[in-house]
């Protein structure tokens, strides 16, 4: 699965502050204050649109070139990056438990080296899948 992403988002200006939503995805809109409020809160409103889409197990769109956009008046486009490893990491860091099976013989040596198995699991998966 891609991780980083960039996404072409719309802004305008809306009463004191930006309204900013991502064409992309549908329903994922926002508001901020300023244009990087704007920007940051719509940050958060992709990563609940992916995280949606992947609990439904469906595909995470592409994102479309800015250009690509029909702007109306007062509109312009911004681009948010979007690295999902790091959301997943801020908000969906619950532990889950796993049984495993390994030699007895590493099991000897990991315990003679106070190895904390589950770190060393967690660090191999983020080498392998990232």
């Amino acid at each position: 699965m891609k991780i980083k992403f960039c996404y072409p988002v719309i802004l305008q200006k809306d009463g004191d502050g930006y309204a900013v939503w991502a064409p992309d995805l549908a329903g994922c809109n926002s508001y901020g204050e300023t244009i990087t409020d704007a920007l940051e809160q719509v940050k958060e409103a992709i990563g609940i649109c992916l995280e949606m889409l992947t609990e439904k197990q469906q595909d995470i769109p592409e994102p479309t070139a800015p250009e690509a956009h029909a702007l109306e008046a007062g509109q312009f486009v911004g681009i948010v990056e979007f690295d999902w490893l790091e959301y997943q990491k801020k908000y969906c860091s619950k532990a889950v438990k796993k049984t495993l099976t390994i030699p007895m013989y590493l099991n000897d040596m990991a315990v003679r080296e106070h190895i904390n198995f589950s770190a060393v699991l967690q660090e191999a998966l983020l080498q392998r899948l990232t």
